[in-house]
């Protein structure tokens, strides 16, 4: 099985690599905005600001907050039918439904109640075991950080 590099996403975590196959094909715009806040360096060093057992781990945000984004404009929302499973990588938002902009979250367990109202961009493939080891919390007290974001075509 040959991977598609230009659209695989290598997160390296503190305890190791996480490979996340985007998906162009549900979600363009969000796909193409990882791609270059990615390719930016906009996620090395962004923390994991919000850790839920059970439910998701959520960053993207460079103040760590969980209030910001990047200087680009929100995403219109892309909601499509990809169920919110375990390694499903989705979009944060606020109320607003084209509020997106670098904020995603990683599912831990079935949140399928988040199904068509955020919009799936991605999937993990390898290293799901990294995620789970993420400090928990919101915030963790010492929170766990993303140490580099590559598109494998680039690495």
């Amino acid at each position: 099985m040959s991977a598609d590099l230009e659209n695989t996403l290598i997160l390296t975590l503190e305890s190791g690599p996480v490979t996340i196959k985007l998906r162009p094909d549900l979600a363009p715009g969000h796909v193409a905005r990882i791609k270059e806040l990615v390719r930016e360096g906009f996620y090395d060093g962004v923390v994991f600001h919000r850790v839920i057992p059970g439910f998701m781990a959520q960053g993207g945000d460079p103040s760590g907050t969980g209030r910001g984004g990047s200087d680009k404009p929100d995403l219109k929302a892309e909601f499509n039918d990809e169920p919110h499973v375990r390694g499903v990588v989705s979009m944060a938002r606020t109320p607003n439904p084209d509020s997106a902009n670098s904020q995603f979250f990683i599912v831990f367990d079935d949140a399928t109640f988040l199904d068509k109202q955020y919009t799936v961009w991605g999937q993990v493939t390898e290293g799901m075991e990294h995620v789970d080891a993420l400090p928990k919390g919101e915030p963790p007290r010492a929170p766990g950080k993303i140490i580099s974001a590559k598109i494998a075509a680039d690495a």
